[in-house]
């Protein structure tokens, strides 16, 4: 007699489900692929709902789904239910298991979604909400990012004031909200006592604030051409102004300041820290948000493709008949968007693969935006297989690069 003779064996039950917009066709399989449920789930709570109570009423195994975000997807993991990402573009394939014709239908690619998951659940990664510590990091990062528009809008606000206030200190120093600039102009921050300062004040000034590769004569004769600024009464009235704008300003800095310390922290102290690090010209804050916005939930993108599809680098192609339109892809993660493409724009300066793809790009006549997202395609496929098989970004591994490298040089003459 068998172990497993006389024991209720649970029938293996499945679920696929098309997304839209409004509406998301269902349909659920048995152990043996035989449809046993087809309905269609309204994009609203009760819809969500209702798909959440048929998957607790047939105690679903898997629910197979082709985009890995959403509150479709939010509600689902949130009721305990397994979750497999199967790309647009395997659906695409796996039609041709059912036949020839390969028609997307909604309804029938619901049954291929569901019947994929009962056939290929042991080869399929199970979507997993992104740990604490990601969650932590990416939520830090985003923080950061909103300070860093406060900074720069409390900067102009400041720089228009002082266009008015004290002209001589706009451009004085290269950023207006660098730290030498924001001491010189707690300091002096009147046309009186601008007035009062000589080369050898700022000489000394300047040692005290460690900004000695600044030229005094260049920041004395910058104050001396520069028009004056309000005196008296009137010029006291603004620097009480002034001191509110840079008292914002620096508070703003400090904040940050802050917020990049405990993303240095948290960063060192995930798992995922040594393949985003590893990246050339990634850093700390970058391999940070990095990280943070691809998450940790291996699941959620099964292909590249998948992971360049929600960051926006890939065009979004529309055809019908002989008329083919290739488009900027709106619908996408714009946080994710951004990390990829602020990694992708730096790291041709320090990667000869990467500026060569950059640079190609721009000869075909594309503009700097378009030419740094189709590196960033170019590196998403580096990046998914480096963090699909948590392996640090290696350059003497990367083929493309090494094939870079090895050519021969041009004949030149």
């Amino acid at each position: 007699m068998s172990v497993t003779e006389g024991l209720a064996v649970r029938p293996v039950v499945t679920v696929g489900v098309d997304w839209a917009k409004d509406n998301h066709a269902v349909c659920v399989c048995d152990g043996d692929g035989v449809v046993v449920a087809r309905l269609v789930v309204a994009h609203s709570k009760a819809g969500l709902g209702r798909l959440v109570e048929l998957c607790g009423g047939f105690e679903v195994a898997g629910v197979g789904i082709e985009r890995p975000d959403g509150p479709l997807v939010d509600v689902l993991l949130a009721a305990g239910v397994t979750v497999f990402v199967i790309a647009p573009s395997q659906v695409k394939s796996l039609r041709r298991r059912y036949g020839s014709a390969g028609n997307k239908d909604d309804r029938f690619d619901a049954y291929v979604l569901a019947d994929t998951v009962r056939t290929d659940r042991r080869r399929l990664t199970a979507l997993a909400p992104d740990t604490t510590a990601t969650v932590a990091l990416r939520t830090l990062g985003r923080a950061r990012k909103d300070l860093l528009r406060y900074r720069v809008a409390m900067a102009n606000q400041l720089r228009a004031h002082l266009d008015t206030a004290l002209p001589g200190l706009v451009g004085l120093f290269r950023d207006l909200d660098a730290p030498a600039s924001r001491a010189f102009i707690a300091e002096y921050p009147t046309q009186e006592a601008v007035d009062r300062l000589s080369i050898a004040d700022l000489a000394v000034w300047l040692k005290a604030h460690h900004s000695q590769r600044c030229d005094p004569v260049k920041l004395h004769r910058h104050l001396s051409d520069a028009p004056p600024g309000a005196v008296g009464a009137h010029g006291r009235a603004l620097a009480g102004i002034t001191r509110a704008y840079l008292s914002m300003l620096n508070a703003a800095c400090e904040q940050i300041t802050v917020l990049e310390q405990q993303i240095s922290d948290a960063l060192d102290s995930h798992p995922d820290r040594d393949v985003f690090t590893s990246l050339p010209r990634a850093g700390t804050v970058r391999a940070a948000r990095l990280l943070a916005e691809i998450g940790d939930a291996r699941g959620r993108y099964p292909t590249p493709a998948s992971l360049a599809g929600l960051a926006g680098v890939t065009p979004s192609t529309r055809q019908s008949g002989n008329v083919r339109v290739v488009a900027f892809r709106w619908a996408v993660d714009k946080q994710l968007r951004d990390a990829v493409c602020d990694f992708a724009a730096d790291s041709r300066h320090a990667n000869p693969w990467a500026a060569d793809l950059y640079n190609k790009a721009r000869a075909r006549g594309h503009r700097h935006p378009h030419a740094v997202r189709i590196l960033a395609r170019a590196w998403l496929d580096v990046i998914w297989k480096c963090w699909t098989t948590h392996t640090p970004y290696q350059p003497d591994r990367h083929r493309a690069l090494q094939t870079l490298l090895n050519q021969d040089p041009q004949p030149t003459g």
